[in-house]
């Protein structure tokens, strides 16, 4: 099966400190979460808060899924934290 992201939602979880956002395998649901350390690897000035983590995050999308993609082939499970 091929992992998609046809739903562009996320949304910042300060208690965890990433970004969660889904991708899909055939009807299956997968959860990442994206730790704001990766978003800062991409952004060293980035800073911190909800806004500038979420703009950091479609700023680097691209970069993201292709991540989450690389994760999801090496073992398929449903839930994954990109640290």
């Amino acid at each position: 099966m091929t992992l998609t992201f046809p739903n562009p939602s996320r949304t910042y979880d300060e208690a965890k400190r990433g970004v969660w956002f889904w991708g899909y395998d055939n009807t299956g649901e997968i959860t990442f979460l994206v730790e704001d350390r990766v978003l800062m690897s991409f952004d060293p000035a980035l800073g911190s808060g909800e806004a500038r983590m979420l703009d950091s995050f479609d700023r680097h999308r691209d970069e993201i899924l292709q991540i989450a993609m690389d994760l999801y082939a090496k073992g398929r499970q449903t839930l994954y934290t990109l640290h």
